[in-house]
């Protein structure tokens, strides 16, 4: 008999290799890219945005979750995270949602228009560009995810901060990804290190791989159409700073990673999404 060759598995996006990634599924995020911009998007960059996402919203929950714990709690509060944001300005992220929270009420200082007027917080979150706040319950089963990972709870009010800031945050990310695209890269670069004046010895500077990186980022080279990767991770630096942008871009590098290694044997991109466009090499400069 003539022997059957051997059959690849199908490995697609639900794999355990990649369902480990994020709690925020690949159709969710390419439906809030979809809202934002008509670029098409990588199945790569699909994976990268869900992990930055996942990774802000762990270190807010953690924070929350500690913030609990000096009180006995196991069950978050809003006062939770008002806590957690207090205590690390990194983590103030998806600030429209700010707008639209009763937790937030009060918290955000006044805004003037050009005449000197006071501008109340529902106009000023009034936007006809998408901010992600009418999206927010989208969120709440990876959020929910997210607080069981951690062994918690949350009060519902807490539950639909979570979900607005997820949704704000990545529809942020997004906008600014496609303006990577547009722009051909990032044009408001640079780091920010916050040290006490007693500080002799500041935070470690990042790996010079991952430095190397992210200066590459400030210039792009591709299709003009497709948002990749390298284009969220570029989003990111301008997203977040600090320790927690390093941990969000490390962290995006390894799901993408995990998502390469399956990509031989994977299946066709689902609807709405394409494949990764082919890499693009880069020229040594010599300065």
């Amino acid at each position: 008999m003539t022997a059957q060759p051997t059959r690849l598995e199908r490995i697609g996006p639900e794999t355990d290799a990649l369902k480990d990634v994020s709690p925020f599924k690949p159709s969710l995020v390419r439906t809030v890219f979809r809202d934002v911009t008509p670029m098409h998007v990588s199945r790569s960059a699909t994976w990268a945005a869900a992990s930055v996402t996942r990774t802000v919203l762990t270190e807010i929950i953690d924070a929350a979750r500690k913030a609990a714990a000096e009180e006995a709690r196991k069950k978050l509060i809003p006062r939770d995270l008002l806590s957690a944001i207090d205590r690390n300005v990194e983590l103030e992220v998806g600030g429209k949602w700010y707008d639209h929270s009763p937790t937030f009420k009060g918290l955000n200082g006044v805004m003037y228009d050009a005449e000197g007027v006071i501008v109340p917080p529902r106009k000023r979150s009034r936007s006809r560009r998408p901010s992600g706040v009418a999206g927010a319950h989208r969120f709440e089963a990876g959020v929910k995810q997210l607080l069981r990972n951690q062994g918690v709870t949350a009060v519902p009010a807490m539950v639909r901060d979570l979900d607005g800031i997820a949704s704000v945050f990545l529809t942020d990310l997004a906008r600014d990804a496609a303006m990577v695209v547009r722009e051909g890269g990032v044009k408001r670069f640079g780091t920010v290190t916050l040290v006490t004046s007693d500080e002799r010895d500041p935070s470690p500077s990042p790996s010079p791989s991952l430095k190397d990186s992210l200066g590459a980022l400030s210039t792009r080279r591709g299709d003009a159409r497709t948002i990749g990767r390298d284009d969220v991770l570029a989003a990111t630096t301008i997203q977040l700073f600090g320790d927690i942008r390093q941990q969000a871009l490390a962290e995006a590098h390894a799901a993408t990673q995990s998502y390469s290694l399956t990509r031989l044997v994977a299946g066709p991109p689902a609807a709405g999404e394409i494949a990764d466009p082919p890499p693009v090499r880069e020229i040594d400069r010599q300065g």
